[in-house]
């Protein structure tokens, strides 16, 4: 069960969870507003979510209804941003 990060850290961008994450899967633009969790590289250890000041990460398994659609936008960024950076 991957983590996920929703639409909270809009705008906050905070990065402690990037600090966090023992496997480096949380990955940052300077053109997007938020940070994106890759869910094939997560391990499910579940670091970055206590740390997120805006409670903006969830399990994949407990994401609210109205937030499912951040599962698909986490996964495509992530790998976006991946992207970018070869």
């Amino acid at each position: 069960m991957p983590f996920i990060v929703t639409d909270s850290c809009k705008g906050v961008k905070d990065r402690a969870c990037m600090d966090e994450c023992p496997v480096s899967c949380i990955y940052d633009s300077d053109e997007e507003d938020m940070v994106y969790i890759d869910p094939d590289q997560c391990i499910d250890c579940s670091m970055c979510e206590p740390v997120c000041p805006v409670n903006a990460i969830f399990s994949d398994a407990f994401i609210p209804k109205e937030l499912e659609e951040y599962i698909e936008i986490n996964k495509k960024k992530s790998k976006q941003i991946q992207n970018e950076g070869i």
